[in-house]
């Protein structure tokens, strides 16, 4: 059984820095890669920044510049480093490992950024 869990969301000021963290653990296939998303009340969940196990990283445009996702592959774990935090990045964060063909999903993280 595969579980993702994730970890370091809270609240912080607008201008402010946080750092998720996920790890993958189980299954019988490698991670091929390992992304972040986030959903905001009332919005769709859309993609913040995924990278794939050689370490190739692509970012939505609006955290371009200001987030940097890591991947450490001897214990299937990525980080998400949050920096000039901005009110509208408020949203329940998820992360995702793809393992072999399948794709398995935490159970998010809340990250508050106040004005």
């Amino acid at each position: 059984q595969v579980h993702v869990v994730e970890s370091g969301g809270g609240l912080m000021p607008a201008g402010g820095s946080l750092r998720l963290s996920c790890v993958a653990s189980g299954g019988i296939f490698g991670v091929n890669a390992m992304g972040w998303y986030r959903q905001a009340p009332g919005k769709q969940r859309e993609l913040v920044a995924r990278i794939t196990n050689s370490g190739t990283a692509d970012y939505a445009d609006s955290v371009q510049g200001r987030f940097t996702i890591s991947i450490y592959n001897a214990n299937n774990t990525v980080y998400l480093q949050m920096n000039s935090l901005k009110p509208e990045d408020t949203a329940i964060y998820y992360c995702n490992s793809k393992m072999g063909p399948f794709t398995y999903w935490g159970q998010g993280t809340q990250v508050t950024v106040s004005s």
